[in-house]
């Protein structure tokens, strides 16, 4: 049994005072209004009574430059970086939230419903991505600025929601429906009142600087430890990949309980938390009582089993650029790849293509045929590279050299945690119930140490050692010749875009 802890105690509730501009906001509060809508029609007369108080802002414009319709419907939710009228003491002692706010989108993320209502697909932009800024009205001096290259998270500053979401369809060809601005104090409240939701994770998770502090196994968490599990950025060196990943772990595990348990069947509770959502959002003008009444009829049907999860896959976590700082930089065939999926309404796990066909197949290859590797084609095994070796860039080299050779890497490596201490040997760290697919790994990187890691999931980690050496040879032909097994496995395993994860595989084990 996964170890259960009681949520974490909290203060005393704190009367806030209603900020006259709500735009603190984080990813969570956006989709938990997704998620909450999903579960039930009974909202419907909580909308019509609160829908006209909802924040509104102009937020999609129009124009011949815009992406076509694809016939999904698209929103971009953000969260801004600001805490007028959060009192210090809250944000201190009760949200682990310091530092100092800034006019920009601290998280962006891009959430698709897909035309024939029967999946869904989240993407997370990283706030540094380093992209292309279109031509604006300066909202202060009045003046034209000049299109250029700048971070995601500046177009909100510079040219306030309507900039954010051309910026976003420029750069990723997706054509945005609706827009979600979100505020954070809704998401403690909203997680509060359905009973706190459950995280897991195979190693304990401490941030000092969130005042996370989770032990290994299962825990649920209330809003307040839901809010520093979602923020953190220094439980290791993968910063904001890491907490984009959590975020989206979350998301999954919030929808698994919106959509499975009887939080939302007591008809005052739901009345609450939709009463706390919408009162503490930004949409846009067009998201009016009829949209969201239609949304959540598309939404009902919705689980972590038909939605789909990723990150842009990046080609670089530090490219320094005058002016900006450390910026990111996307990896251009990769994210290419990503955004003509989610534009063509195809799963990005590839999931279902073909299986039947490949079971067919797979039934007739005679047993003394299976080849070294093992039966798991490369492209339905998941690799998160984390780096051992402290050695600058090794950790995006393993990454690409693990998805040339098939592999369906994260494309978000990230620093490996133990203190700075150095590995020589590379370890491959997988869960014992996947040890047919820990075989194809292997037999690509016959050098490495396999390390079972009872509750790691469906995703192995591949920490590179110094003397980490690329898969070349018979191995990587092994690897190969398991992919090339079946037609109808090679078309599932192309239909995949690298690093997208299904709900059901980043949910909790139940």
């Amino acid at each position: 049994m996964p170890h259960q802890r009681p949520p974490e105690r909290q203060p005393a509730p704190v009367r806030l005072r209603r900020p006259a501009q709500r735009r603190w906001g984080r990813w969570a509060a956006g989709t938990l209004s997704f998620a909450v809508l999903a579960t039930s029609c009974g909202g419907w007369a909580v909308l019509n009574g609160i829908g006209s108080s909802l924040d509104r802002v102009d937020a999609i414009g129009g124009g011949p430059d815009r992406p076509a319709d694809d016939g999904a419907t698209t929103f971009l939710v953000v969260g801004t970086d600001e805490r007028e009228g959060i009192p210090e003491s809250t944000l201190k002692d009760v949200l682990h939230a310091g530092g100092e706010s800034c006019h920009c989108t601290d998280t962006m993320m891009i959430v698709q419903l897909s035309a024939d209502r029967g999946r869904a697909t989240v993407v997370s932009v990283p706030r540094d991505s380093y992209v292309d800024i279109p031509a604006h009205q300066d909202p202060t001096t009045g003046k034209q600025v000049d299109a250029a290259k700048g971070k995601v998270n500046a177009a909100y500053g510079m040219g306030g929601a309507p900039l954010a979401v051309r910026t976003v369809e420029q750069n990723t060809g997706l054509r945005i429906d609706h827009y979600v601005e979100v505020n954070f104090l809704a998401f403690v409240s909203t997680v509060d009142a359905l009973g706190g939701v459950e995280v897991c994770t195979p190693k304990p998770l401490r941030d000092d600087y969130s005042g996370l502090d989770l032990p290994a196994g299962t825990t649920r968490l209330d809003g307040a430890g839901a809010l520093r599990y979602v923020r953190a950025r220094h439980v290791d060196g993968s910063s904001d990949l890491g907490r984009m990943h959590r975020q989206q772990k979350f998301l999954a595990q919030l929808l698994q309980r919106a959509t499975t348990g009887d939080a939302l069947l007591d008809p005052a509770k739901l009345t609450g938390v939709l009463d706390t959502v919408l009162r503490s959002v930004k949409v846009d003008k067009g998201l009016g009582n009829a949209e969201l009444l239609e949304f959540a009829g598309r939404l009902k049907d919705l689980s972590a089993s038909n939605a789909d999860f990723v990150t842009v896959p990046l080609a670089e976590v530090d490219h320094q650029v005058a002016g900006w700082g450390s910026t990111v930089l996307w990896d251009e065939k990769g994210a290419a790849a990503l955004f003509e999926a989610v534009r063509a309404g195809r799963p990005l796990t590839g999931a279902g293509a073909g299986a039947g066909a490949a079971a067919a197949a797979a039934a007739a290859v005679p047993p003394s045929a299976s080849p070294v590797a093992g039966t798991v084609p490369p492209g339905e095994v998941r690799v998160q590279v984390l780096n051992g070796a402290g050695i600058q860039g090794l950790g995006f080299r393993v990454d690409a050299e693990l998805r040339k050779a098939g592999f369906a890497t994260t494309g978000t490596p990230s620093n490996a945690p133990g203190g700075g201490t150095a590995t020589t040997r590379t370890v491959i760290r997988y869960d014992p119930h996947w040890d047919e697919s820990v075989k194809t790994l292997a037999a690509s990187l016959p050098d490495a140490v396999l390390e079972p890691v009872p509750g790691l999931g469906a995703t192995f980690q591949v920490v590179a050692g110094s003397e980490y050496r690329a898969p070349a040879g018979e191995a990587a032909a092994a690897a190969a010749s398991v992919s090339a097994s079946t037609t109808a496995t090679a078309s599932a395993s192309a239909s995949a875009v690298a690093g997208a994860e299904s709900g059901n595989e980043i949910s909790c084990p139940s």
